[in-house]
C-alpha cells in the first residue's frame, strides 16, 4: 500500500483501496507509542461503522489508515485520543467511495480475506472461494532490501504464492550484528528495548521500511502473515523466546499497532507461534486483534511441535490452528486431520512442515513437497498450504554466510538460490489447480471414493489426490454428491491429462496410473 496521505478530494476512492489521514498532535509526549492511543470511528451513510485505530510514526505524527469496506456512498469519520490533544482529538472529514469495485488486484475487486460461513476455510468479503498458499520468509521483514523483496514476490507469485508467514521483527533477544541488510549478521531493529525483554522503545524508521517491503508483496498480491513476537526457537535461537518474555500488555500493545499499520491492506494475524499456544501474550494479543480488527482477517496460532494444537478454541478471536510436523522429513497428514476434529470448528493447516533441503541436501526435496501440500489439504487443511526452504527463513544472505545454525540451513545456499528450489513449484501450483473452483468449506469425506484422500462440496465439488494415480473409483449412492463432469491433472504440471463426464454415479474416473493424480469432479 502507499504510504502517502491520500488526497481526499480528487474524486471517488474505490472500495477496499487504503488510504492514509494524517494527524498532527499539538504537545509533546516522552512516550508517544506507550502513552498515547488514538483511533477513528468511520461512518458509511447506511449506519455501518468501521472503527480504525491509529499509530505513532514518529515525532509529532500518527496516522489513520482506512479501506471502505462498501462500493459507493459517503463516509464521515471523526478522531478520539486518550488524553485528549487538540490535533489528535475530534478531527474531522469524510470521503466518497466509487459504485463500482476497482480493476486488476484481486483483493480490490473482491475484499480482503475473511473466514467463511462454516469457518473452515478462506473467502474474500464478497464471498469469493480462496486458498492459502504460504511461503516461509520469517526474516524478511528485517534482512531483505527493497530490491530483495521485488526478486522474491516476482517469483513467488509466478509459482502461484499468494501469503507469506513473516516474524514482524527480528526476536533473539541476544543477537548481535551491524544495523545493516546488506552485512554479514546484520539486521534491522524494531524496537530498541527487545535485548532487555521489552517493546517500548519502537522504532518508527524500521516500520516505514516495512511499509514499503509490504507494499511491493501487496504489488503482486501476496499477503502478509504477520508475527508479532515468536514464542519458540526464533531466528538464531539465541533468546528467541521473546514472544513469552515480554509483559503480555506490552505484546498486546503491539498486537494494535499492527493492526493499525497494516490492517487496512490485505493481511493474516499470527497471534502465537512455535509455542505451546498457552502464553499469557497469546491471549492477550489475540483478544486485542478482535477488539481493534473490524474487517476481521484471519487470526490464529501456529505450534511447536509438541503440543495438542487446540488452546483457546473456543475464543471469539481465534480463527485457525495451524500445527508444525517439524523438520525430520516425515509425511504426518494425521496431526492436521486430529486438528479437523476439535470443536469448536476452526480452520486449520499445517503451518510448517519440513524445509526443503534444510540441514540435509537431500531431505524434503522436489515432489516431497507437493505430496505433503496435497496429503495435508485433504486430510483437512483446507485454510490452505504453506512450503519453507532451508536459507530462505532466515534470509541468509548469500551462501558463505556464517553465524547460522547448521541443522535448517540449505548447503551451499542464500535466500537467492533457495528461491530456485524444485519443491516450491509444486507447492504453488496447487494454487494455480485450485483457482476459481468452490473450495469453500469443502471437508475430508471417505464415503464418496476408494482413494485414500477426497474432500467434498456436497453436489457442487469432489476433489481427490492419488500418489500413483490409477482409475478412480466413485460411491455417490444418493447421485447428488458428485457433479458428472471432471478432468484428471498431473499436480506436477498442472497438465490436464483426461477429462469427461461420468454416465453413471458408480462410474470410475479413468486414468493409467504410476504417477500423482488428482480428480476434480466440478461442473462449472
Amino acid at each position: 500500500m502507499s504510504t502517502a496521505p491520500a488526497d481526499l478530494s480528487g474524486g471517488p476512492l474505490p472500495a477496499w483501496n487504503p488510504l492514509e489521514i494524517e494527524l498532527t498532535a499539538q504537545r509533546p509526549y516522552t512516550h508517544p507509542y506507550r502513552d498515547v492511543e488514538v483511533w477513528a470511528e468511520f461512518t458509511h451513510d447506511s449506519g455501518t461503522v468501521v472503527r480504525r485505530p491509529a499509530f505513532w510514526d514518529g515525532g509529532s505524527t500518527w496516522r489513520l489508515r482506512f479501506a471502505a469496506p462498501l462500493a459507493g456512498g459517503r463516509w464521515t469519520w471523526r478522531s478520539v485520543s486518550s488524553p485528549a490533544d487538540p490535533g489528535l482529538d475530534g478531527q474531522r472529514g469524510e470521503l466518497t467511495v466509487a459504485d463500482r469495485p476497482a480493476v486488476g488486484n484481486r483483493f480490490l475487486r473482491h475484499g480482503f480475506w475473511r473466514m467463511s460461513p462454516q469457518g473452515r476455510s478462506l473467502v474474500h468479503a464478497d464471498g469469493t472461494p480462496a486458498v492459502l498458499v504460504g511461503d516461509t520468509a520469517w526474516a524478511l521483514p528485517w534482512r531483505a532490501t527493497e530490491q530483495d523483496v521485488r526478486v522474491y514476490a516476482a517469483d513467488r507469485r509466478a509459482k502461484g504464492f499468494n501469503a507469506v508467514l513473516m516474524m514482524s521483527v527480528q526476536p533473539d533477544r541476544e543477537a548481535r550484528g551491524p544495523r545493516d541488510r546488506t552485512a554479514d549478521h546484520g539486521f534491522d531493529v524494531g524496537f530498541e528495548d527487545l535485548p532487555e525483554g521489552h517493546i517500548n522503545e519502537l522504532n518508527p524508521a524500521y516500520f516505514q521500511y516495512l511499509d514499503r517491503l509490504t507494499g511491493i508483496l501487496a504489488e503482486h498480491e501476496i499477503v502478509p502473515v504477520l508475527q508479532p513476537l515468536f514464542q519458540g526457537w526464533g531466528w538464531k535461537g539465541q533468546g528467541g523466546d521473546s514472544g513469552a518474555v515480554v509483559p503480555p500488555e506490552e505484546y498486546a500493545r503491539y498486537c494494535r499497532y499492527l493492526v493499525a499499520r497494516y490492517g487496512a491492506s490485505p493481511a493474516v494475524w499470527l497471534v502465537g507461534a512455535d509455542g505451546s499456544g498457552e502464553e499469557p501474550q497469546i491471549a492477550a494479543g489475540g483478544a486485542e486483534v478482535g477488539r481493534w480488527d473490524a474487517y476481521r482477517q484471519p487470526c490464529g496460532v501456529h505450534y511447536a511441535p509438541f503440543f495438542a494444537n487446540r488452546a483457546h478454541q473456543d475464543a471469539d478471536w481465534l480463527d485457525f490452528q495451524w500445527c508444525q510436523t517439524g523438520h525430520r522429513g516425515e509425511h504426518v497428514p494425521e496431526r492436521v486431520a486430529d486438528m479437523w476434529r476439535n470443536t469448536p470448528a476452526k480452520a486449520v493447516a499445517n503451518g510448517e512442515p519440513t524445509y526443503e533441503r534444510g540441514g540435509v541436501p537431500d531431505k524434503a526435496v522436489g515432489w516431497w513437497q507437493g505430496h505433503e501440500a496435497w496429503s495435508n489439504l485433504c486430510a483437512g487443511g483446507t485454510m490452505g498450504v504453506v512450503y519453507g526452504a532451508g536459507s530462505l527463513w532466515q534470509w541468509r544472505l548469500h551462501p558463505a554466510e556464517p553465524g547460522h545454525h547448521p541443522y535448517f540451513l540449505a548447503e551451499d545456499a542464500g535466500w537467492r538460490e533457495a528461491l530456485d528450489f524444485e519443491g516450491s513449484r509444486y507447492v504453488g501450483l496447487l494454487g494455480r489447480i485450485l483457482d476459481g473452483l468452490p473450495t469453500t468449506d469443502m471437508r475430508p469425506d471417505w464415503q464418496i471414493s476408494k482413494s485414500p484422500r477426497g474432500l467434498l462440496n456436497p453436489g457442487v465439488l469432489f476433489l481427490a489426490y492419488c500418489e500413483r494415480g490409477g482409475p478412480l473409483g466413485i460411491r455417490d449412492l444418493t447421485g447428488t454428491q458428485v457433479p458428472r463432469a471432471y478432468r484428471v491433472i498431473d499436480p506436477r504440471t498442472g497438465e490436464i491429462t483426461g477429462k469427461g463426464v461420468r454416465t453413471g454415479d458408480m462410474d470410475d474416473i479413468p486414468d493409467e496410473g504410476g504417477a500423482p493424480r488428482v480428480y476434480i469432479c466440478y461442473d462449472g
